[in-house]
Formats: C-alpha cells, sequence, structure tokens
C-alpha cells in the first residue's frame, strides 16, 4: 500500500476561513483516491489571542514534522501589543526562506499587457523590511521628528532565494529576469545581486537578465513578460511585484503563494501553501469569492509531497492543477472574472473534474 502524507491545515478567519472549507473538499479521499491524513489547527485571531499564539507555535512544530501545510488567510491586528501576524512566525519556526508566487493565463480571461506567459516571483520569506527595528525620537507631531528603521538581510536568505529563483527559471524553461536596486544600495541590496551572479555561474544554461526593481515594474508592462520570467526579488519588493503580476493574469486570487524551507542542498524540507490574498471581509458569506488560490494551494502541496516520495500525490496535483483551469476555459467563472458561479458551484465543478481525470487515468492504467 502506497504511502500516504500528513498535511497540516491551519483554520483562519472571515473570508479566507469560508475558502478553506470549500478547498479541503477536493482532499477527500473520495474524491482523490489518496488516503491523506489531515492535522488541523485553529488559527483564528480568536483562537491566537486566547492562547498567546501558543496555537500557531504549534501548528508550525506540526508542520516542521509533516512537512506539509494549507493556511487560510488570517487577520492580523493592528494593535502594538496584540498577537501580531500568524505568518512571520510560522515562517520563522519552519526557517522559511522563500516564498513563489507564480501567474499564469487563466483560459478564457484576457490578461493585461498581453501578457501569456507564466511569470513565477520568488521572494525573500524572511527579513529585510518585515524583519526591521523601527523607533523615532524627537517630539511628537513635531517637524524634526525622526523615524528609523533597521533592516537586515543574511547570506543564506540571499543564497536561497537565488539558487530557488535559478532552478525554478531552468524547471519552467524560464529567463531570470530582475533584482534589487543594487546600484543605490551597494552594500544592502548588493548582496543579492551577488548570490544571483553567483548562481547564475552556476546555471550557465539558463537565461540571465538582471535589471533594476524599478526597470523590472516598467519592463512587465511594456513587453518584457514575451516570455516565461523568475523574478528574485527582496522580502517587500517581493511582496508589491507579487500584488501587481497576479491581477496581470486576470485575478489575485488566481494563483497559489506557496513558503518554502530548504536543507543545505536546497531541496525542500517544508511546504506550505496559501492563497496570496487576505481575509476579504465584504465577502464573507455571501459565496462568491473565488476558491481558485486556496484550491491550487492544494494541488501544490500535494506536488511537493510527490518530490517527497509520495508517487500518488503526482496525479492528483496535475489533476487538480488542470481541473481548476479547464473549468474556467468552459465558463465557470467567480464574478471577479467576468462569470457568476458562486464559490460554491466552482469548487464543486473542479471536484466533478478531478474525479473524472483520475478515473479515466486509472481506466488507461495511466497516472497522466
Amino acid at each position: 500500500m502506497a504511502r500516504s502524507p500528513t498535511i497540516v491545515i491551519m483554520e483562519g478567519d472571515e473570508t479566507g476561513q469560508e475558502l478553506l472549507e470549500q478547498a479541503v473538499r477536493v482532499l477527500d479521499p473520495a474524491v482523490i483516491g489518496v488516503d491523506l491524513q489531515l492535522q488541523r489547527f485553529d488559527l483564528s485571531l480568536e483562537n491566537r489571542r486566547a492562547t498567546g499564539n501558543a496555537v500557531v507555535t504549534e501548528a508550525a512544530r506540526a508542520m516542521r514534522q509533516a512537512g506539509f501545510g494549507v493556511k487560510a488567510a488570517t487577520i492580523t491586528p493592528e494593535g502594538r501589543d496584540d498577537v501580531g501576524s500568524p505568518n512571520r512566525i510560522l515562517r520563522e519556526e519552519v526557517d522559511g526562506k522563500v516564498i513563489i508566487r507564480t501567474g499564469r493565463r487563466i483560459p478564457g480571461v484576457t490578461p493585461v499587457a498581453g501578457v501569456f506567459a507564466p511569470i513565477s516571483v520568488v521572494r525573500m520569506a524572511v527579513e529585510d523590511a518585515y524583519g526591521a527595528r523601527q523607533w523615532r525620537e524627537g517630539e511628537e507631531g513635531a517637524p524634526d521628528e525622526v523615524a528609523y528603521r533597521t533592516e537586515k538581510v543574511t547570506r543564506s536568505t540571499c543564497r536561497a532565494v537565488a539558487m530557488y529563483a535559478f532552478r525554478t527559471a531552468r524547471r519552467m524553461g524560464a529567463k531570470v529576469y530582475g533584482g534589487p536596486k543594487w546600484t543605490v544600495s551597494p552594500v544592502y541590496e548588493g548582496m543579492l545581486k551577488e548570490e544571483l551572479d553567483r548562481a547564475a555561474a552556476l546555471h550557465p544554461d539558463v537565461v540571465y537578465e538582471p535589471v533594476l526593481i524599478d526597470a523590472t515594474y516598467a519592463g512587465l508592462i511594456s513587453g518584457a513578460a514575451d516570455a516565461a520570467l523568475v523574478i528574485p526579488a527582496l522580502n517587500r519588493d517581493g511582496d508589491c511585484l507579487s500584488d501587481l503580476v497576479m491581477p496581470m493574469f486576470g485575478s489575485i486570487a488566481g494563483a497559489e503563494s506557496i513558503l518554502l524551507a530548504f536543507d543545505d542542498d536546497f531541496n525542500t524540507q517544508v511546504a506550505m501553501a496559501e492563497a496570496p490574498h487576505g481575509t476579504a471581509p465584504a465577502l464573507q458569506g455571501k459565496d462568491i469569492a473565488n476558491p481558485m488560490a486556496m484550491i491550487l494551494a492544494c494541488a501544490a502541496v500535494l506536488h511537493f509531497a510527490s518530490l517527497k516520495g509520495y508517487e500518488d500525490c503526482d496525479r492528483v496535483s496535475r489533476a487538480i492543477y488542470e481541473s481548476v483551469l479547464e473549468a474556467t476555459a468552459h465558463g465557470v467563472r467567480t464574478p471577479d472574472l467576468g462569470g457568476h458561479a458562486s464559490t460554491s458551484e466552482f469548487t464543486s465543478e473542479v471536484l466533478a473534474r478531478v474525479r473524472t481525470k483520475i478515473d479515466v487515468w486509472a481506466s488507461l492504467g495511466t497516472t497522466v
């Protein structure tokens, strides 16, 4: 009997939780024919407050052991003394180094600026602006009050971003494009550029076009994305780039976001997938939010499970990816993509297609 992986399911808030509940329908053994073990943790704001974030640490510990996780969108409260961001804790606890988000063409949806080839943003998961120490000096509200911020990046994180970017580009047949503002910041941002140059030397078969971050933005909407791209980035640069790239293909809810932790040879040890969007409180309870990103998050985790020796997960991952895109190609789309399908209707359509694919492949005696 084939081994079955354990996937840590991290529940969230508002529409994020509603989308998670729809997405995990695709992990039902009755649908995919694989007996997955799902381990749930309640990461809602209410429970994080009640446990003082202990539940987040417990989920991270479980994910380190299992190697795989799917997370719903969660609320990050604004109060300085509140529980803060669970994503930060999860990333630090599993030693996550890289977040990858891939914008891809959604069949039947016209992309912006004639962009049809995939674009993957590979960004730092830790450090940079999001790990900075901040403080102010001077009288509050006075003209001479000064705000300070000290940021850091480490060589190991820069190297992880660079190496994974080039490995991803090789797998996709893509070009590594972009980079930080190394001319203005040769010491700080220049460290990432040094690691990109180093990775380029180790991957001579991959096309490498280093471009300053501002020119990268301009290039994305003026023709540079006429072929598949992988864009390596600092933490905040990558966050902003992702929020540009995803809507270029139709919707920020059209692709998954994956946090990765590596061993010393940059082999994946932990993969946590989620939707790149937030909790969308305005859509809560309306059954109209787009579940694509959360469903694809499940598919992504199964792909990484297949790389760890869970062979049955590979065909299931492919079936989910194909079914999501085929559903949109046949006009089953949520309102953000110009359609009329509800969240649950879209998910049900995907499930039906996944079942059909797996049945057909089984009848043909093949996994693809």
